[in-house]
């Protein structure tokens, strides 16, 4: 089908700063204004599909998805951060007597998703050469693979992941229980193959590291991959409290696609539910199977409310509340003593015993937080911190190598890396995803430190959006009610804001992640007298000389 030129918009009805989606053909475009130029790209975001004219635009052209984060380039359409999984498509766009007109194949403008493949074709790609060998399956290392070829990196790249199955959208095993890989996997093994050049060795364990031969070890020594560049994006393993009767077999922990078909065989109705912790993953599950009629759930927690340590007691007491709502008992400031067995079957999990009273189980979730996956680095001549995790600098590369190895990077879970003064290790799907983009970046040629706002969402009857670092805040600012699930959290350190939260308020965190990179974040004071972010001119090119 053949382009179409359509006149979409008065010129006067767009601003400068302004973005607007508009009808075409049968499809949807987005047009922004930016000082006296005028771009237009696909409508809507690649990762869930979110309108982009209700996110926030920047002056110097980025637009934030409402949702999750994701950020795009309008005037080029390539990603600038995660969780974007496949650029935007741009069009042509000019003004004539009065109208802005969009020139574009109706066929990309009709589907809400079309996206536009990466850049860099396979007939580009040089096999000669070991290239860059990631250590990993998730986000950080498929965000890596598509910032590599976006940035022209032309060599071979190999992925090692233990798990049997392409990269895949993590989020969705917690949050919505979605256990069949294939619909979960961002590309297909093939697609990787033939639109990426990726040589994925799946269901592959990289078991140590020889830095001085620039070769990874697999299966205990039944195979070797060589390298130019190393990425070590292994994740996280869930932890298990030391107490008796961990093992037994319908204690489940979450972590990958097995996980979740566990989990979700056991959630059946009728059956009884014990969560132990608190956390984001162990609340998603609560939240996921709450409408099932299992006969019970309880969630043990060691704080006074669920997630009190990032999200403060306010916010904790009101997503507590919603939850008891659903039918969920919650046993707060309590240890977990052991987990007993069923009387007629020794090796089932059949109650959680707390404060000498047990609770009822027919399965056991333990959601106790993620230890880094580094076991195979740490006889391979790489210095680990005492958490497990890996010290990297700005740019993502690892400190403490043995003399004479470079090009070594480490990110995701098991990166401890400089945010605003602080050393952090933050295990998050999207930042690891933005850690892949900024290493991939950097490997391709153009360094580039990481220094992006960390952002993550969750799934408890309304959606969580949470953005900043905000870990030991002194104060919490709350405009609405969290017991009534909208409202906004602004997290104080210092006599400045650095992390904000918030339910119902889209898109407020879109636009605090950029008022923190761009340190124009309101003050508390500016707060609690009222002034919303979302009036701060960030669009505009003239708000913004420095950055237009």
């Amino acid at each position: 089908m053949s382009a179409k030129t359509i006149a979409v918009l008065d010129d006067a009805a767009l601003k400068d700063g302004e973005m607007k989606e508009v009808d075409f053909d049968q499809g949807k475009v987005l047009v922004t204004r930016l000082g006296d130029k005028i771009h237009a790209t696909s409508a809507f975001c690649t990762h869930y599909g979110a309108p982009l004219a209700k996110g926030v635009l920047t002056a110097d052209g980025r637009v934030v998805c409402p949702w999750h984060g994701a950020c795009f380039n309008v005037c080029t359409g390539d990603i600038e951060d995660a969780p974007a999984p496949s650029a935007l498509h741009t069009f042509g766009a000019h003004v004539s007597d009065g109208k802005i007109y969009v020139t574009a194949n109706p066929s990309f403008a009709e589907k809400a998703n079309m996206s536009r493949p990466p850049k860099l074709s396979t007939a580009g790609f040089d096999a000669v050469g070991k290239g860059t060998v990631i250590i990993g399956g998730g986000s950080g290392a498929f965000q890596a693979i598509e910032s590599l070829r976006e940035n022209g990196y032309k060599y071979p790249i190999t992925i090692v992941s233990k798990e049997p199955h392409a990269p895949i959208d993590r989020t969705k095993l917690s949050k919505a229980l979605i256990s069949d890989a294939s619909k979960l996997e961002w590309k297909s093994a093939a697609d990787l193959k033939i639109r990426y050049g990726v040589n994925l060795r799946a269901g592959v364990e990289a078991t140590s590291i020889k830095f001085d031969e620039r070769r990874v070890i697999l299966d205990g020594g039944k195979d070797a991959v060589g390298y130019d560049k190393l990425i070590l994006a292994p994740g996280g393993t869930p932890r298990k409290l030391p107490i008796e009767g961990v093992n037994l077999e319908n204690v489940y922990t979450m972590r990958g696609v097995q996980d979740a078909k566990k989990i979700d065989s056991a959630a059946q109705e009728g059956k009884k539910m014990v969560v132990i912790g608190s956390s984001f993953i162990s609340m998603e599950l609560v939240a996921a199977v709450s409408k099932r009629q299992l006969a019970s759930i309880d969630v043990i927690g060691m704080e006074e409310f669920p997630f009190e340590m990032v999200l403060g007691k306010e916010v904790g007491a009101g997503l507590k509340k919603y939850h008891e709502s659903q039918g969920v008992k919650f046993h707060m400031q309590t240890k977990v003593e052991k987990i007993i067995a069923q009387e007629d079957n020794a090796s089932l999990a059949g109650g959680v015993v707390v404060n000498g009273q047990t609770l009822p189980a027919d399965f056991v979730v333990m959601g106790v937080g993620v230890a880094p996956a580094t076991e195979f680095i740490k006889n391979s001549g790489v210095e680990v911190e005492k958490d497990g995790g890996i010290l990297v600098n700005e740019y993502l590369e690892v400190s403490k190598l043995p003399a004479g190895i470079d090009g070594i990077y480490a990110i995701g879970d098991v990166a401890i890396y400089p945010q605003h003064g602080h050393q952090v290790r933050i295990e998050h799907w999207n930042v690891a995803g933005n850690h892949g983009r900024a290493v991939g970046k950097t490997i391709a040629g153009e360094p580039q430190p990481f220094v992006k706002t960390p952002v993550f969402w969750s799934a408890q009857g309304q959606q969580l959006r949470y953005c900043g670092y905000g870990v030991g805040y002194d104060d919490v600012i709350i405009t609405g009610d969290p017991g009534e699930m909208k409202f906004i959290a602004y997290y104080v350190k210092a006599g400045k804001v650095v992390a904000v939260a918030s339910m119902q308020n889209d898109p407020v965190v879109s636009k605090s992640s950029e008022l923190l990179r761009l340190n124009l974040m309101p003050s508390p004071d500016e707060l609690r007298a009222g002034k919303d972010p979302l009036t701060v001119d960030i669009s505009s090119t003239s708000a913004l000389p420095k950055v237009a």
